[in-house]
């Protein structure tokens, strides 16, 4: 009499469980020490901008000409410049002006930039070809090169940095956002979600959108830093805040180096605080890139 093997059953392993915030946290500062850094830089310079008042030993505004070129000592830890201002009290002050400029304007262009990539990527055709011709004549020039042009046209003030600013960053956000809403576009459940019916805003809002929010985060990351060294180079060639402002590249300019031999100070201390800024930013940035780029996750 044949008998007949029983077929084994099927084993499915289990699914691995989801993450929580928490988790991910975690696990971002154990891989990404060197963002983490970045990430302390910038917690420290948000701190100082907020709680500025509270720490800042002097008035940034004040001038003390019975302590002009003071060397860095207890009393002055950064010395002091040719009015005998503080220069460790207006680079604290200073914090807010490049935070402020640089988030602005990175979340501006950002958004604007993957606004437009959405709609480019979703409609195609002619609007596309319009969108994405705008954005060639716009990375035709270089960033800096194009904040300094638009800064001239609107004037020196601190509202308009943040627009000259922003506008180069948008065809860049615009471009990695358009790249990312094609792939989804092409989805079988965008294509469902489209035979069933659904509304050209349910379909972006819903399935394109947070789709593209990862490159979104990291563009405007990675924008930061270019951000706060565009408007420290605007304000260095006097496009940006206007004297008495505490902002580090206005430290920079001026009288700075005029002094570069008797007090170097002056310029050195808002020079490392640029650095550190922008140096902290791009850190993040590239960590953040790589966490989230599903094309550079390791492990």
């Amino acid at each position: 009499m044949a008998t007949h093997a029983l077929p084994h059953p099927t084993v499915t392993a289990p699914l691995a469980p989801r993450l929580t915030a928490g988790d991910e946290l975690v696990k971002f500062v154990r891989t990404k020490p060197l963002g983490v850094a970045g990430g302390v830089v910038i917690l420290g310079m948000i701190g100082v901008a907020l709680f500025v008042q509270v720490l800042a030993p002097y008035d940034p505004y004040r001038a003390d000409y019975t302590a002009q070129f003071a060397r860095p000592s207890a009393e002055h830890w950064f010395g002091t410049d040719e009015f005998g201002r503080d220069v460790m009290t207006r680079i604290m002050y200073g914090a807010r002006i490049a935070l402020f400029v640089g988030f602005t304007a990175s979340f501006a262009g950002c958004t604007v930039g993957a606004f437009l990539g959405v709609v480019s990527a979703y409609w195609g055709g002619k609007v596309d070809l319009l969108l994405e011709r705008l954005m060639d004549v716009l990375l035709a020039f270089p960033q800096l090169i194009l904040a300094l042009a638009i800064a001239s046209i609107l004037g020196p003030a601190v509202q308009n940095v943040v627009i000259a600013v922003a506008i180069p960053i948008i065809p860049r956000a615009a471009r990695v956002v358009r790249s990312t809403a094609l792939s989804v576009k092409e989805h079988v459940y965008v294509e469902a979600v489209q035979a069933l019916g659904a509304t050209q805003p349910r379909v972006i809002l819903q399935h394109i959108v947070p789709n593209v929010m990862a490159p979104y985060i990291i563009m405007v990351t990675a924008q930061l830093g270019s951000a706060i060294l565009a408007e420290a180079a605007l304000s260095y060639l006097g496009l940006g805040a206007a004297e008495p402002t505490p902002s580090w590249g206005l430290m920079l300019s001026g009288s700075a180096p005029s002094y570069a031999e008797k007090a170097p100070w002056i310029a050195l201390f808002p020079g490392i605080a640029i650095s550190l800024g922008v140096f902290g930013f791009n850190l993040l940035g590239d960590s953040l890139r790589d966490a989230l780029d599903p094309k550079l996750r390791r492990g």
